[in-house]
């Protein structure tokens, strides 16, 4: 009888030669269990995903009462559905007015792809813009406009008309000219290592875009739904996109996605070609529903007004000679080492302890933390105390 470890091996896809094996049986809150009932402070909350905790009870519920009244019906925007239309609804009243019309999928990458789509279609424009070291996800598109040409290289060609300039840089900012259909950024840079940038060039590249008729994406997929400390990253910055993409955290657990405009721009996607944009499982009603249950979770509980705090404990018990610093937007946070090589034994030795990080696609000597949002004062310090071993025990 093969064992689970062995069928993942020989029937599920890998996407390194060293994935971490772990076998979880169950979660809870902060924690995830293995099958030998070991406990592990999730650090990382799925990557950005389980920001009110693992199998949220309200969340849950939601999920089970939208499971007692049905599942798919139909394709997205041709039914009547509930869930979305509470959660669309619930999501515009957290926005600037001129963000009411959501378009859900399943993941951001799709996200990403909608919003690309929909600024081309919007200015008849086809070049785009984003900034090096940014992480926009896997698929063509969205890989297109991701910063990084090592990911890239072995899947050229790519969509053509993309530049790059680098994030939070002035000067280049001239690269945004009348070709340019949209600019897509990071609110905060995630996978760069949580690199963040000021008001003012986030305020002149607004303003850049507004005077060369470019349409400004935010990608929200990792900063949105609480985890800097607001409810949307942006609302630090003083700005207003035309486009905003959210997924992650925003799902409870639950695959969902969603890119997010005006009604003015949301309409050119109505008509040629009609159903400019498809999608059979978007919106889900279950993730939905589940979304719903978290962003009234969030509020419900002001989880937000606790997130400087808790970030601020995190910066307060992490100190060591060999953590060379601490850069963080809310509880999406970077503790910087010397190198991966000195990094990467630390996780190990974090996650055989009981604390599972990670390190960043464009930043591997920094440990990720980004810790469900309910995570409490004597969670964080056990954790922190964990990763101290773990720095000394290597």
């Amino acid at each position: 009888m093969h064992t689970n470890r062995q069928l993942f091996l020989e029937h599920v896809a890998q996407t390194s030669d060293t994935p971490l094996m772990l076998e979880m049986e169950r979660a809870e809150g902060v924690y995830m269990y293995d099958k030998d009932h070991k406990p592990y402070i999730d650090l990382i909350s799925g990557i950005g995903v389980s920001g009110v905790g693992h199998r949220n009870p309200e969340v849950i519920k939601a999920i089970h009462e939208q499971t007692d009244k049905y599942l798919h019906l139909m394709v997205y925007g041709e039914f009547v559905q509930s869930p979305q239309v509470k959660l669309a609804k619930a999501l515009s009243d957290t926005l600037p007015d001129s963000l009411n019309a959501v378009y859900f999928l399943n993941s951001g990458s799709e996200a990403v792809e909608g919003a690309l789509k929909l600024a081309k279609r919007y200015t008849g424009r086809q070049n785009l813009v984003s900034f090096v070291n940014a992480y926009h996800g896997s698929s063509h598109g969205a890989l297109s406009v991701t910063g990084s040409e090592d990911l890239k290289r072995p899947f050229r060609p790519l969509l053509p008309g993309i530049s790059h300039i680098p994030y939070g840089s002035f000067s280049q900012l001239d690269a945004i000219d009348e070709q340019t259909a949209a600019v897509i950024i990071e609110t905060v840079q995630g996978e760069a290592g949580v690199i963040t940038t000021t008001g003012d060039f986030l305020q002149t590249l607004a303003k850049r875009c507004k005077e060369v008729g470019a349409l400004l994406i935010l990608d929200e997929i990792q900063t949105g739904y609480g985890r800097t400390g607001k409810f949307w990253g942006f609302e630090h910055y003083g700005i207003v996109p035309d486009i905003i993409v959210s997924a992650k955290g925003m799902g409870g657990g639950m695959p969902i996605g969603a890119f997010i405009s005006s009604q003015e721009i949301m309409g050119v996607l109505k008509n040629d070609p009609v159903l400019g944009h498809i999608s059979t499982f978007g919106g889900h009603p279950v993730s939905a529903a589940a979304s719903l249950a978290t962003l009234n979770y969030i509020l419900d509980n002001n989880l937000i007004s606790s997130v400087e705090a808790k970030a601020m404990l995190f910066r307060e018990k992490l100190v060591h000679p060999k953590i060379l610093g601490i850069r963080n937007k809310g509880l999406l946070m970077a503790a910087q080492f010397e190198s991966y090589e000195v990094v990467k034994p630390i996780i190990d030795k974090a996650i055989e302890l009981g604390v599972l990080t990670d390190w960043f696609l464009f930043c591997d000597n920094a440990m990720r933390i980004a810790p469900p949002l309910i995570i409490t004062e004597e969670e964080i310090t056990k954790a922190c105390e964990l990763i101290l071993e773990a720095i000394d025990r290597v």
